[in-house]
C-alpha cells in the first residue's frame, strides 16, 4: 500500500463528512517572503475574493501521527488534523477538519489529554479564487509568509490536476526554490525556541 493511500485510509477511518467536519485533500506550498503585501497586491490583479483579516492562535498538541491544532480566530475556528510531508515546494496534504468555535473547555480537554506542543500566533489575510485559497501571513517571531492551498473538498480532482494548479501560482508569484518552506509554523517556532535556549545556556 502506497504512502498516500495509507494516509487517505487513516483519515477515512478517523471520521466522516458532516455539516461541521470534512475530509479534504489540498495541494499546497508555503514560502517565506520579505514583504507579503507585495504578493497580495499581485494577487489582487486577478480579482480574487478577499475574505478578511484574521488574528489566529493555533495551539498544536502532541500527537503520534501528523499534526493536530486548535485554531482560534475571528474568521476561522476549527480543530484540524493533517498529514503532510516535510518537503520543499508544492505537496499533497490530507486534512481532517472539524469546525469548532472557540471554547475554553475544548482547549482544556485537549491540553490535559495530549499536552501542548507549541502555540503559534499570526495575522492572516485570506483570499479565495475558485477552489484556491491564499494566505498572506505575519507570524509572531517568524516573519512574513505566503501560503497557497488548492482545495479538493469533494474529491473530484486528480492529484496531477491539483499539482498543476498549485505550480501555476508558484510561477505567478515568481517564487524560487530558496523561497519555499518545508516545515509548519509550529516546527519553525520550536526550532527557534530551542536555538534561543541553547544560546542562553552557553
Amino acid at each position: 500500500m502506497c504512502f498516500w493511500h495509507q494516509i487517505g485510509k487513516f483519515h477515512q477511518e478517523a471520521g466522516s463528512i458532516n455539516l461541521k467536519g470534512m475530509i479534504v485533500r489540498n495541494f499546497e506550498f508555503k514560502a517565506r517572503v520579505a514583504d507579503a503585501s507585495a504578493y497580495e497586491e499581485k494577487l489582487q490583479t486577478l480579482s480574487a475574493q478577499f475574505i478578511g483579516e484574521d488574528f489566529q492562535t493555533d495551539t498544536y498538541f502532541k500527537v503520534a501521527q501528523g499534526r493536530l491544532k486548535l485554531r482560534e480566530g475571528s474568521i476561522e475556528q476549527a480543530l484540524i488534523h493533517y498529514l503532510r510531508p516535510d518537503i520543499n515546494g508544492a505537496k499533497l496534504s490530507n486534512v481532517l477538519l472539524y469546525k469548532a468555535p472557540a471554547d475554553d473547555t475544548l482547549r482544556a480537554i485537549l491540553t490535559r489529554s495530549l499536552g501542548v506542543l507549541v502555540v503559534v500566533e499570526k495575522r492572516r489575510r485570506i483570499y479565495f479564487l475558485g477552489n484556491v485559497k491564499f494566505h498572506f501571513d505575519e507570524v509572531n517571531s517568524l516573519g512574513q509568509f505566503i501560503e497557497v492551498e488548492v482545495i479538493d473538498e469533494l474529491n473530484q480532482l486528480c492529484t496531477d490536476e491539483l499539482q498543476a494548479q498549485c505550480l501555476h501560482y508558484v510561477r505567478f508569484f515568481e517564487l524560487t526554490p530558496d523561497d519555499f518552506v518545508s516545515k509548519s509554523y509550529s516546527d519553525l517556532l520550536l526550532e527557534k525556541q530551542v536555538a534561543g535556549a541553547s544560546r542562553v545556556a552557553e
